[in-house]
């Protein structure tokens, strides 16, 4: 195995390479191996004012929360309070879907696993107050349940500000920003961690950067707002964090539940609870060079060489990777702020994993030449979550291209254009298409199909899609 220091010279030169190509403004990364940490940063927090990204800096870590999330609720369990497989409602009477059956029956577990099946990416504004979680939470009360619940697993970021208002109630604190200090951030000495936009400005905070005008990843401009809604604070719309702060909170859950003062946290066994499989992802590929399920808040990979735990997450216009080889006891958390960063995490992620875990990363995917031949009757349809639409359909030449289009999920951007990508088979089952400008494509999987032939469903990444016959009102909206 190559030690950890000797890997200090390739990662800056990786985070160097990749930011000035792939236009990243800013980066941090912090690997973990035992007790000892080495931190690497690379260009600035922010365009506009050039402030030097440094390693005690904050980015916004997006849906990494929901393992601190997941925490909160898993130490309600060690003390009683919370039972996994109780109704949510046990705990939130005033949870509801439109569905009201499926609303009795979903469970805690189910919504810390994603397949409680309602409408996942519900991002409305609920304002700055104590109240937003619990004024969002009663909101839900006419969104559509598109699966029944424990039906299958569809990435539901309404779930977890379901579970961060289950906190709040059981705990009987005004927020769960007030809980996820009371009881992680202060007890584990997160020095670098917070949530409010008045907590964020006392530190080296980055900002977010989006593409300009026709999608050109080469001028990045900063984001239109810093945050995203507090009402989704415990889904990841808020938490700020360092890159060692996040390689700490690893090294909490390597250590089964201890605080660096050797005070216990979460038992080990919730700990353990918390790694266990609960459900597995479809394949997108057909080698088995990953597995993916995922636990009570983490994301489960078997790979070649050994598991992998971790979570990624993404705001507007930061995106963050945290993972873990726990056999190895090796952690690593990267932080971008803009620009095409997955060739950058990709690498950093081979180079970690493969040097310090010896644990082969599968390559990005590439579309394969020639194309596989698929039958278009499985993908051609209109899908939809809450947030975007998927129009697939043949051309003029019998190939397959998609539009994909908003339906309103992010407030304050506007009208978004529909785009139009061509899609090739990557498998009988998977689809892949790229982004113009643009080094790394995306897979869409059609896992099944019905009587008639055709998939009810396709998963784009970790989110389900479900298909709509009727496409009307499915065409861009304004937020």
């Amino acid at each position: 195995m190559t030690k950890l220091a000797d890997l200090v010279a390739d990662l800056k030169e990786i985070l160097e390479r990749y930011r000035r190509e792939d236009h990243v403004p800013g980066v941090s990364l912090a690997v973990r191996v035992g007790d000892e940490v080495v931190e690497c940063t690379s260009g600035v927090l922010n365009l506009d004012t050039g402030v030097e990204a440094t390693a005690d800096s904050l980015f916004q870590i997006g849906s990494v929360t929901k393992t601190f999330t997941a925490t909160l609720v898993m130490q309600l369990v060690d003390e009683g309070l919370v039972d996994l497989d109780q109704p949510v409602r046990t705990y939130v009477p005033e949870f509801s879907v439109a569905d009201h059956e499926a609303a009795e029956a979903v469970t805690v577990r189910q919504l810390l696993c994603h397949t409680g099946g309602f409408d996942g990416d519900v991002f409305d504004d609920f304002g700055r107050g104590d109240d937003a979680v619990a004024r969002y939470v009663e909101a839900l009360k006419d969104r559509d349940q598109v699966f029944p619940p424990g039906r299958m697993f569809s990435y539901c970021n309404s779930g977890y500000s379901v579970l961060g208002r289950l906190v709040e109630r059981v705990r009987e604190l005004p927020s769960w920003d007030a809980a996820l200090r009371k009881h992680l951030i202060e007890p584990l000495g997160l020095a670098h961690t917070v949530t409010l936009a008045e907590e964020a400005i006392m530190f080296r905070a980055a900002v977010g950067h989006v593409d300009g005008e026709g999608e050109n990843t080469a001028e990045q401009r900063v984001a239109p707002w810093w945050q995203f809604p507090r009402a989704g604070a415990p889904a990841g719309a808020t938490q700020c964090a360092s890159a060692r702060d996040l390689v700490e909170w690893a090294g909490f859950h390597l250590g089964g539940g201890l605080a660096p003062d050797g005070t216990r946290v979460l038992s080990a066994e919730s700990v353990a609870a918390m790694l266990a499989p609960q459900t597995v992802l479809p394949a997108f590929d057909e080698d088995g060079a990953s597995t993916c399920s995922w636990g009570l808040g983490w994301e489960l990979y078997e790979l070649k060489g050994g598991r992998v735990f971790g979570h990624s997450g993404g705001t507007l216009g930061q995106a963050s990777l945290l993972e873990v080889a726990p056999d190895s006891g090796v952690a690593f958390a990267v932080l971008t702020n803009g620009g095409a960063p997955a060739r950058l995490i990709h690498a950093v992620r081979s180079r970690v994993l493969g040097g310090l875990a010896g644990i082969e990363v599968p390559p990005l995917p590439e579309p394969p030449s020639p194309a596989i031949e698929v039958d278009p009757r499985r993908f051609v349809g209109r899908y939809r979550t809450v947030g975007a639409y998927y129009d697939i359909k043949q051309d003029a030449e019998g190939g397959l291209v998609v539009e994909i289009g908003s339906r309103g999920a992010l407030p304050g951007m506007g009208k978004q254009e529909p785009k139009t990508r061509r899609l090739i088979g990557l498998s009988p089952t998977v689809l892949i298409g790229r982004h113009p400008g643009q080094r790394v494509f995306w897979r869409m999987a059609f896992p099944e199909v019905g009587a008639d032939g055709r998939a009810p469903y396709l998963y784009l990444g970790v989110r389900a899609a479900i298909r709509v016959d009727d496409p009307q009102g499915e065409q861009n909206t304004e937020a």
